[in-house]
């Protein structure tokens, strides 16, 4: 079976507070890969299916728009 790939968006303006996954680490369904912070709210990124992280695009720190590319995921 041939592996896909998958983008986890941002689905808000909102600042990264945490990056809890690298580059080849394995996720599974329901696991938390960072925490964002929108209007003093903490907001959790989960990760709808399981896989392995080929790519984190963002940093603590970094301000994020709407439909950026947070993290990239292989299935």
């Amino acid at each position: 079976m041939a592996q896909t790939t998958s983008q986890i968006l941002a689905e808000m303006v909102a600042s990264v507070l945490s990056v809890a996954v690298a580059a080849g680490d394995p996720v599974a369904a329901g696991d938390t890969v960072m925490l964002l912070e929108s209007m003093k709210m903490e907001i959790p990124v989960l990760v709808d299916r399981a896989g392995t992280v080929l790519e984190v695009r963002v940093v603590p720190g970094d301000v994020i728009q709407e439909g950026d590319v947070l993290v990239v995921l292989e299935h």
